[in-house]
């Protein structure tokens, strides 16, 4: 059985749309793209052609991975979430009580990770150690140099 990708319904649907874009619209490009290239005659030294040809490869796997992430998807229902524990799909505020700096995350799954956007992952290290913590605990963090921060739940929250 295929793992199941664990997304937001935002997650979800931006997948859907990236799908639909790729199917509808840039299949079509591509594809005249090569009708183009081909129609400059010999293809063998024809770089157009290799070219469309790489990007179509490149076109059809993203397209089945999306495809294989919509069948596997498993959406994290907002209404169906608990406030009491940081969760997926939940907004959660941590303080280094060492430095006082506050952040924060959503959590969410591998697939719509992005440290810089403030979307961090179940699976690292830091989304794997605040997951069932409620606020007011103090969650020790290994972080890739050994050491371990201390963070305090501050706030879970829906947004």
């Amino acid at each position: 059985m295929a793992e199941k990708t664990l997304l937001t319904k935002e997650g979800y649907e931006k997948i859907v749309a990236e799908h639909e874009e790729l199917v509808s619209v840039k299949r079509k490009e591509v594809a005249e793209r090569i009708k183009e290239a081909i129609s400059y005659g010999d293809i063998s030294e024809n770089a157009e052609y290799d070219s469309a040809k790489n990007e179509q490869a490149e076109l059809e796997e993203r397209i089945l991975k999306l495809e294989n992430m919509m069948r596997n998807a498993q959406i994290i229902e907002h209404d169906e979430l608990n406030l009491e524990f940081v969760n997926v799909g939940l907004h959660v505020t941590i303080k280094d009580l060492e430095t006082d700096e506050v952040v924060e995350y959503k959590i969410v799954g591998s697939t719509e990770a992005d440290p810089f956007e403030g979307r961090i992952s179940n699976e690292s290290a830091i989304g794997k150690e605040l997951l069932g913590k409620k606020v007011g605990e103090v969650v020790p963090i290994e972080v890739p140099d050994g050491s371990v921060l201390q963070y305090e739940v501050l706030h879970i929250q829906k947004k």
